[in-house]
């Protein structure tokens, strides 16, 4: 190869590198958008979910409730 030619394909290498590197840039950045939003939903979603936990123990740990009386039976 001639210096010519090494000057060019190092001249195109170092172009697509630099593609190549801006786009990822841009992927990542909507990435972790889109991590983020996840994120919220999923933290929403788990509040619900402890909401729904904390009735369902009061609802079972009631006097009233007929489980808690037969497993005091059992005792």
């Amino acid at each position: 190869m001639n210096l010519t030619a090494i000057i060019i394909v190092a001249i195109c290498v170092a172009g697509i590198t630099s593609i190549i590197s801006t786009l990822s840039g841009k992927k990542g950045k909507r990435a972790n958008e889109f991590n983020t939003q996840e994120h919220n939903d999923m933290l929403k979603h788990i509040q619900q979910m402890n909401e729904r936990i904390e009735t369902l123990e009061r609802i079972v740990t009631d006097e009233k409730y007929s489980l808690n009386k037969e497993i005091e039976n059992l005792s």
